[in-house]
C-alpha cells in the first residue's frame, strides 16, 4: 500500500503526455533539473558554513583552553610616605 509501480507510473506520463503535449515537457523538466540543481547547490552550502562554523567553534574551545594561565595573586602593602 502506498508503493508505485510501474503501471501507475506509466498512467501518470500518459496524463502528463496529453495534458502538456510533447513540445512542454522537455521545458518542463529543463525547469525541474534547474530547481533541483539550486536546492541542492543551496542545501550544500549551508552545510558547508554549518561544518565550518563547528570547526570554528572547536578552534576558539581549543585556543580558549590553551591560553588560561593561573596567575598567583600578589600581596601588596601600602607604605605612608
Amino acid at each position: 500500500m502506498g508503493d508505485i509501480g510501474f503501471s501507475e507510473i506509466l498512467l501518470i506520463a500518459v496524463v502528463i503526455l496529453v495534458l502538456f503535449g510533447s513540445r512542454k515537457i522537455p521545458e518542463f523538466m529543463r525547469g525541474l533539473g534547474k530547481g533541483v540543481r539550486e536546492f541542492n547547490d543551496a542545501k550544500d552550502s549551508v552545510r558547508k558554513e554549518l561544518e565550518e562554523g563547528m570547526k570554528d567553534k572547536d578552534q576558539a574551545k581549543t585556543v580558549t583552553t590553551k591560553t588560561v594561565e593561573t596567575i598567583e595573586p600578589v600581596d601588596t602593602v601600602a607604605t605612608d610616605k
